[in-house]
């Protein structure tokens, strides 16, 4: 009998652990990964978003709302993006890129680049649409180039014993198989719609460098460049670090004294984390083993 509260003791901390715990869940839930509202400054802080575009661009979703969120909120008087991305899909670098737009034309902030160790193909497509841009002296960046690309098994499959059949309605509807070499004409053709998507890029970088298109043209030929090359080809404004692109932020912002930097928090840290570094584990391995073999448009590095 004597133990008999220390048992009762025991059970109800169990229960309220177990309680904590599935508050926490649920709010990780209904937070969605959201910017958290314990960010909001004191009264008279004026404060500067800092967005982080990391590794490999696959997904746009994210970062597109994370952008807009800011670019609603009064509140911050200016957005830093900081790349440190060899590039990826050319979609979703060009979501990104039009969601810094909206940010500087429908709400009004200004977007500062900072550049980390790399920031070449699609990461500097998302660059071009700042406001200004900041490079550290040895960053990758440029790149200015697309690519698709295609692996052919046929003769690994003919020594296996293997043959691959495709019945197909179009001509050109299994264009890129990997189990026959790939004609002339369709060769032809995939460099017509790479063209295409290389002009794009030429564009938007033109546009948002305010730079004559034969200059980028020129220089769109998928090479890299440090920060320093690409300060001398005005692909950058000025050379710096993270804290140099805060206070180029604050003063095109306007802001007074120093600002507040802010950036997207968990309202639970523990879980939230361990769920995005799973996925982008998962991520990881499954862009190593299969980037070769899939068909799809990039700009990368």
């Amino acid at each position: 009998m004597k133990n008999k509260p220390i048992l009762i003791i025991f059970v109800s901390a169990l229960a309220l652990g177990a309680l904590f715990f599935a508050v926490l869940y649920l709010a990780t839930l209904i937070s969605g990964g959201r910017p958290s509202k314990s960010l909001s400054p004191l009264p008279g802080m004026e404060k500067i978003a800092l967005v982080k575009i990391e590794g490999m661009l696959i997904t746009a979703d994210a970062i597109v709302d994370e952008i807009n969120n800011y670019a609603d909120d009064s509140s911050v008087k200016a957005i830093l993006i900081r790349i440190d991305s060899p590039g990826g899909g050319v979609v979703a670098s060009q979501e990104i890129f039009n969601a810094v737009l909206n940010a500087r034309k429908q709400g009004n902030k200004k977007v500062v680049i900072s550049m980390g160790s790399v920031a070449a193909s699609g990461g500097y497509y998302i660059a071009a649409a700042g406001d200004r841009i900041v490079a550290n002296p040895g960053t990758l960046t440029g790149s200015i180039g697309v690519k698709m690309e295609f692996a052919n098994l046929e003769k690994l499959l003919e020594k296996i014993g293997v043959r691959g059949m495709v019945v197909k309605a179009g001509e050109y509807k299994d264009m890129g198989s990997p189990f026959r070499e790939m004609t002339e004409q369709e060769k032809r053709l995939l460099q017509w719609v790479i063209d295409d998507v290389h002009s794009q890029f030429i564009e938007a970088v033109a546009k948002g460098r305010n730079l004559p298109e034969a200059d980028v043209k020129a220089i769109a030929d998928g090479r890299i460049f440090t920060g320093r090359q690409a300060l001398h080809l005005k692909l950058v404004d000025q050379l710096g670090d993270l804290e140099d692109s805060i206070n180029v932020a604050a003063e095109l912002a306007g802001i007074k004294g120093k600002p507040k930097v802010v950036k997207k928090e968990k309202k639970v840290p523990f879980l939230e984390y361990f769920k995005e570094e799973t996925a982008a584990w998962f991520s990881d391995i499954i862009t190593r083993s299969l980037d070769r073999g899939k068909v799809s448009l990039q700009y990368r590095y």
